[in-house]
């Protein structure tokens, strides 16, 4: 069952676009009052639709900053191991995203680092000593082709 709506979707992707748009904003670009639009914000937060709000920061402006992918491969594939890295990671805010993937290798991480001399200590001294971690293969991002985090909604 699709709990979303057309009015809630229109409300969905304007916020995905720019978050800072007031209740009135919103309500004027679908056509409808303040207060039904407020209400429908907040149902899509207490539902979970709605996750949290962020700020996106321009990597060019902190010094272009070197964006990498890491696919990870663990010495077993069990519950535990994959527990133990899971956890190990989330303590990491080097990794952006990591992701448990099917395929050839394990995970797939995003790992931002100011240059290669900070991402080779991270490798060493951080990612590489989770115990359990196999092989790390790493991919450096050469251009931003497409940069998103707007999901469609419809």
């Amino acid at each position: 069952m699709d709990i979303l709506d057309k009015t809630d979707r229109s409300i969905l992707n304007l916020l995905q676009q720019n978050a800072r748009l007031t209740i009135q904003e919103i309500g004027q670009q679908i056509n409808l009052s303040k207060t039904p639009v407020h209400e429908r914000i907040k149902r899509l937060e207490r539902e979970g639709v709605i996750d949290r709000y962020v700020t996106i920061l321009n990597k060019k402006k902190l010094g272009n900053l070197l964006m990498i992918y890491c696919q990870v491969t663990l010495d077993r594939q069990t519950r535990d191991a994959f527990a133990d890295f899971e956890a190990a990671v989330r303590e990491l805010p080097d990794v952006l995203e990591c992701n448990r993937v099917s395929g050839n290798f394990d995970y797939l991480l995003k790992i931002v680092s100011r240059d290669m001399e900070t991402y080779n200590y991270f490798y060493q001294e951080q990612l590489s000593i989770i115990p359990g971690t196999l092989h790390i293969s790493s991919f450096f991002v050469m251009a931003d082709i497409k940069n998103s985090t707007v999901i469609p909604v419809g």
